[in-house]
Formats: C-alpha cells, structure tokens, sequence
C-alpha cells in the first residue's frame, strides 16, 4: 500500500501538517503510538501568528472558547515585588487574534483532532509505533506495530513528515543529529486545576530569584501552570508532597492547596536548546521538536512546530499533484531553519537575563528592571509579537542589502468589513498593491489565478506597504511576502515568471509564464 504523506506524531503539528494537506486535497496518515490526546499539558502560549494558522485550518472560534488573551509579562523578585511590567492590549493584533494566548495543550489537541476527522483524505491511526524507516528510489517503507495486540505491518509511503517529538526515530533514521546552543536547564513544572479565583494579574508572571527561578501563569478558566527551576541533586518526586510544593505556590495562591486546588501535574522537564543539523534527507523530513528544541521563555516552543507545518504543506501539496517542481522542498530548511534558531537564541538571551547570574545578577534586576520602561522601544520589543523574517530562498525574494518584506507575514487585515485577508485568499498567490491597475493588467492578474487585493489609502493594508517602501508585494499561499516593490509592475513581472502550473494547482485555473526569475 503506497499511501502519498505519512506523518509520525499526532501532536499539534503533525495534527496541523495533515489538515492543511488535506485542505488541499492531499491524502495522508497520521500514526499515533497514543491511543488518544495525551491527557497532559506541556505547551500553554502562543502568538498571534500561531493563531493565524489556527484559524486556517477552521479554528478560529473553537480556540478562542478555550484560550485567554496574553495580557503581557511582569518580572517579579523573591518578595513579589514587581520590578517591570510590559502590558498587551488583550484587543486583536495585525492578524486580527491577540498577540498572546494561554491555553492548555490536551484542549488544543482534541479541536485538532475533531477538525482532522471532517477532512476524508486524512485518516488518525493511534496505538501504532513505527519502529523503523528506510528510503529506497521509489518511496519509504515503515515498519508499523499495533501497541494493543503486538501485530506487525509494514507501509509504503510517497513523503514522510517526522513529526515525533525530542526522541524522533525520524531524525534517528535521516542520521540527522541535534546542534547544541549552549543552554540546558531542569525545571519542575505544576499544573493546578481550582475553581476559586487566585486574583492575579492575568499575564505571565517572571520570578527573578537566582536562588529558585519560576513562572507563574493562568492558562484557562480552571487551569493554572507554574515552573520552577530545579537545584542540583533535586528531582520531581521532592515536590510530590503538599509540604514542600506549597511554599513554592503559596505566593500566588494565597491558601493552602488543600483548600480546592488539585494539582493536575508534577514533573520535571530539561529545557534545552537545540537545531537539528540536517531537516530533511530526500523524502523524510523533519518539524516541530524533531528539528528544534526552544526554551519557553518567550512562548515560542509549539509555534515553531505550526509554523514548519505552514511552511511545509503548500509545497509538498503542489509536487504531489506535479503543479510544482520537486526543488522547491528545499526551501524548506533553508526559511525554516534560520527563523527557529533566530527564535532559538533569542529564548536562550531571555532565559539568561531573566534567572542567571546569582546574587550579582539579582542586584543588577533589581537596580535596571524598574527602568527599562525609560530604554526608548523596549517596550514595543517586549511585546511585539511579529517575528524576524524568512532568509532568502527561491520562494523569498529579499535584497541583501535594503529594506523588503520580502520574507514577513503579510497583515491578516479585515478586507471588506468581515472577511480577512486569508479567507479572500484561501490557500493562492495574492497581489496587494497600493496602485490601481491598468484594466489589461487586472484582467492578466486575475486570468494566473492570483487574488488581486487592493490596498486603499488610510487603510492598515496602506500603511504597511508605504512603511515597507513598496507599493505592491505577492504574498505566498502560506501568507509571507515573496517579494515586494514600488512598481506593480515589477511585481507582476514576479508573477508572470512564476511556473504557470502554480496558478493551476491554487485555483484549478490554468496560467501562463514561465519559471521563477
């Protein structure tokens, strides 16, 4: 049986990979050696780009009933004390969600898996492990054991996304490896569930001891997380006991934890940071924590995993069905793999910043947070939620030496009073362009298949192609900026040398051009 995707792990992006393939009609399956959600969280944050891919895949609605806006960050010292505090505004962002959301993570997983189920070329199959994966010429073979009754099968599979998590057999079988970046750290995490109201500020909340480093956050209406570091010699099992757990917790709940809070979790977990230094070998490739470990400190660990997904499908989507040429997998890691280790580096500055360097780092807290809200755009840094741009490939057209959005996200604007930029353009290519097109022009754009989006003066749409210092972008079916210009001219020109079976695959229109210049 030769089935066209199969993808390892039905976490939240092996989950996310399937359903965009699906969407565009891509048959795949997702094996699962879980025969269900995995009842405990692990990630609880992401940003507003995240949920821009969530509501992609339909789930807009059902994500925001279990999730909590991100109401910013507040650095604490050991008497609670607040030493500097960087508030979001709850309300919507430049892609129409908040720049932040908590959420519990089994939550995520089960809208994933619901939503999956309504797609039929995507089939779910748990209690499956894949024990080994060998490539040939014509495919992959996967050796697959029920986990239940012991049998043994073996699949044949076009592509395979290794979507198996810090341990991946995927990465294993690419004899890929993990590059460390320096940063390693066992912390203890709990997760309490109580119905009483803890009366906190509804952020997140860093703990700036060097002596015992934490985190404090509420993640649902119930749902509360914290983390602590952990000192050599100490385990998870020290804090199982309600005597040695409550001192750590008592600053924000103010009670005893016997007095109506369960505590869901206790457990330890080694942050790490790490970049795989291969992410795909031919037809294998890797995403999520197969390719990349991230520190939490800035929330970004799960949306890295979304975000290879995003980037993947589309064009594992077009090679299937031969609209588009094999060569464009390899943009692949050259776009992702910069951003996550960009990503990467920037949780591991944070992290050290926010708990390293003992009593002197603790005097230097002490003395510079309550000023850092007098550094001119600290702030907007702090809780900004637009990450770096993709790095030039065949699919980013950036200068190496000027300003572009080339490689950004596009602003997932409101077009027409309710629809947004991303419904208007549901998976194609778009023209936005701050200049009325000639008739002619409009009549080619639209014959490609493309979606013309004109960018009216005063609009946010406006703005930000002014302040870009373009006047037309073409933005990618996964919503970044292939390239940008002052001319809609030239930007046409990048669509007109586009392989015309791109517009084809995205509409079902057939286009003319030639290849990408």
């Amino acid at each position: 049986m030769m089935v066209p995707v199969v993808i390892i792990g039905a976490g939240p992006t092996g989950l996310t990979a399937a359903t965009l393939l699906a969407q565009y009609g891509v048959e795949c399956l997702v094996v699962e050696r879980w025969g269900s959600v995995y009842p405990l969280p692990r990630a609880v944050a992401l940003d507003d780009e995240v949920h821009r891919i969530l509501a992609r895949l339909g789930l807009h609605d059902e994500f925001a009933a279990i999730s909590r806006p991100h109401r910013g960050l507040r650095l604490v010292d050991r008497t609670m004390r607040v030493l500097a505090e960087f508030q979001r505004d709850p309300a919507t962002g430049r892609h129409g969600y908040p720049q932040g959301s908590l959420f519990d993570q089994p939550e995520l997983e089960a809208i994933l898996r619901r939503n999956l189920a309504r797609y039929g070329t995507a089939t779910l199959r748990g209690n499956t492990d894949v024990t080994t994966l060998t490539q040939d010429a014509d495919g992959v073979r996967l050796d697959l054991t029920d986990t239940v009754t012991g049998e043994h099968a073996v699949l044949r599979a076009e592509y395979v996304l290794g979507c198996d998590g810090a341990n991946s057999l995927t990465r294993a079988s690419i004899s890929a490896t993990m590059h460390d970046l320096g940063f390693t750290q066992r912390w203890l995490v709990v997760d309490v569930s109580t119905e009483a109201e803890l009366g906190q500020w509804d952020g997140v909340h860093q703990l700036c001891d060097p002596a015992r480093p934490g985190t404090y956050m509420r993640v649902g209406r119930t749902r509360y997380r914290w983390e602590f570091r952990l000192a050599p010699g100490e385990t998870a099992d020290d804090f199982r006991d309600m005597t040695r757990l409550h001192p750590l917790i008592a600053p924000w709940t103010g009670t005893h934890p016997a007095a109506g809070l369960e505590v869901v979790r206790v457990a330890e977990y080694t942050f790490r940071a790490r970049v795989a230094d291969r992410w795909r070998d031919r037809r294998v490739f890797l995403l999520g924590d197969a390719a990349h470990l991230t520190p939490p400190f800035i929330g970004q660990g799960l949306g890295a995993g979304l975000r290879d997904a995003m980037n993947l499908a589309w064009k594992l989507a077009g090679v299937l069905d031969g609209t588009l040429p094999e060569t464009v997998l390899h943009t692949y890691e050259i776009e992702r793999r910069q951003h996550a280790r960009t990503m990467i580096k920037l949780a591991k500055v944070i992290g050290t910043a926010m708990t390293a360097g003992g009593r002197a780092g603790d005097v230097i807290r002490r003395a510079v947070a309550p000023r850092l809200h007098l550094v001119p755009g600290l702030k907007e840094l702090a809780t900004d939620s637009q990450t770096p741009p993709l790095r030039r490939s065949d699919l980013v057209k950036r200068p190496r030496l000027r300003h572009t959005l080339a490689g950004r996200l596009c602003p997932n604007v409101t077009l027409d009073g309710e629809r947004r930029l991303d419904d208007v353009a549901a998976g194609r290519f778009a023209i936005v362009t701050a200049t009325e097109p000639p008739a002619a022009l409009r009549a080619d754009i639209e014959r490609r298949g493309a979606v013309l989006v004109e960018a009216r003066p005063g609009s946010e749409l406006h703005r930000w192609l002014t302040n870009g210092r373009a006047h037309a972008a073409l933005v990618r079916p996964d919503g970044t900026v292939l390239g940008a210009a002052r001319r809609l001219s030239v930007v046409c020109a990048v669509l007109a040398g586009l392989d015309r079976n791109v517009w084809r695959r995205t509409t079902g229109q057939p286009g003319r051009g030639g290849h990408m210049g």
